[in-house]
């Protein structure tokens, strides 16, 4: 079973995020005691106007035939929630030290934070496009793209997939080479969850749920507003925290520049008189965020990038199905 998980280096080599998904999720039906689709009710609810991109097989002909406009049949489960992943392509997306594999393949280079977000986004793209409900992919750093339209359409995921393999992070170091510190704040490619969601919300105009894949390295203030707001829209919301295990141990042990990925500058470092206050800084930091998700009935996933994406997926939707009486 542990090879239908996958493990960082397994992920690695199979070389794009379709096959990379398709393979996770492919271990989580497998490793699942029963299907996320099971015991979901389909009954009839409502009709809603055609949107491009909707899946036709929904069409109903008899109101089409009364009324010459296309509706939608919609069943009691696809009322609930469209399916909205932002994923983060900011500079710290960037890393991956590499301290727990080594991938043989040259050409993928470090195995980085992004790629496993890239493939955990995808999964669960996957799984919501096999029970027929939207999904949109959305990309940020300092500003929000949409980078898919929204479908429910099976081969949809193909688009997302694609999209997830050809998306580039910034690098604000290249933007700030020369810039002031009291001016590194705006530099462009900074991530802002606050303001990223402050966007989101203007464009949904259904009940959503929104899954962040990012490593929330941040302060959490602009994030605990955005999560404000989504939920008193009442809106869902998961947080997939992404971390490399250097940045969950700290394991350097020689003195040497560390390099900041968002326009932080370089900084000389002694890694071991560091190491308690950095570990204990990040304790912090999570309990903080697991706090922030549970105060608003959202949910929170940590994903080491050493470990298989598979077990902690699969924990999550089976207590995501227990919480919600699936």
């Amino acid at each position: 079973m542990a090879h239908e998980y996958l493990d960082a280096s397994t992920l690695a080599s199979l070389g794009s995020v379709e096959l990379r998904a398709r393979m996770i999720v492919e271990g989580l039906m497998q490793g699942m005691h029963r299907s996320p689709t099971q015991g979901v009710s389909v009954e009839f609810a409502q009709h809603r106007a055609y949107a491009a991109g909707d899946d036709t097989r929904f069409l109903d002909w008899k109101v089409y035939g009364k009324t010459d406009k296309l509706y939608l049949k919609q069943f009691q489960r696809e009322t609930n929630l469209d399916l909205v992943v932002l994923i983060d392509r900011s500079g710290s997306m960037g890393y991956g030290s590499n301290s727990e594999f080594r991938i043989q393949n040259s050409e993928l280079g470090t195995w980085r934070k992004f790629d496993h977000g890239a493939a955990a986004a995808a999964a669960v793209s996957y799984l919501a496009l096999m029970q027929q409900d939207r999904v949109s992919l959305f990309s940020f750093a300092e500003h929000l793209e949409q980078v898919t339209r929204y479908s429910s359409r099976r081969d949809h995921w193909r688009a997302i997939a694609a999209a997830l393999d050809a998306m580039e992070l910034t690098d604000p170091r290249k933007l700030t080479k020369g810039m002031r510190a009291d001016l590194l704040e705006t530099v462009p490619g900074r991530a802002d969850l606050g303001k990223v969601i402050d966007e989101l919300i203007a464009k949904l105009n259904r009940r959503s749920l929104v899954v962040i894949v990012s490593d929330f390295l941040d302060d959490t203030a602009g994030l605990e507003r955005g999560l404000a707001r989504l939920h008193y829209r009442r809106h869902d919301a998961v947080l997939l925290q992404v971390l490399d295990p250097a940045e969950l141990t700290f394991p350097f042990r020689d003195s040497s520049e560390f390099d900041g990925l968002e326009a932080e500058g370089r900084l000389p470092v002694d890694p071991q008189a560091l190491r308690k206050a950095y570990v204990d800084a990040l304790t912090d930091h999570l309990e903080s965020l697991e706090a922030l998700t549970r105060r608003f009935t959202f949910d929170h996933v940590v994903l080491n990038t050493a470990e298989p994406i598979g077990p902690a997926l699969s924990h999550f939707l089976a207590y995501r199905a227990s919480r919600l009486g699936n």
